[in-house]
């Protein structure tokens, strides 16, 4: 065998072998077999206001998250069922 056909051969098998671990890595991606997380720290300003709305009473529905003011205090809803917790502590 002459050394041009013994670098084919090389190269074949070299392919090969690339191909197969190519596709055990597809499938264990497919398969949701990898677990990671990525962070990026980059400082970020926003020069903004938050604009709260206003209630004089507490709504009867919310969603998990809703910003509300009341009589002056700052609330966050807690449930659908539209319970809400003071913020903190204000006086």
């Amino acid at each position: 065998m002459d050394k041009t056909q013994q670098q084919i051969n090389e190269l074949t098998a070299q392919v090969q072998k690339l191909s197969s671990d190519l596709q055990a890595l597809s499938s264990q991606f497919y398969k949701n077999n990898f677990s990671s997380s990525q962070t990026f720290n980059k400082d970020c300003v926003f020069q903004s206001r938050l604009k709260i709305p206003h209630y004089s009473s507490f709504p009867s529905v919310s969603e998990l998250g809703d910003l509300i003011e009341v009589g002056g205090k700052l609330y966050i809803g807690t449930a659908v069922s539209g319970t809400f917790q003071l913020v903190g502590t204000q006086s």
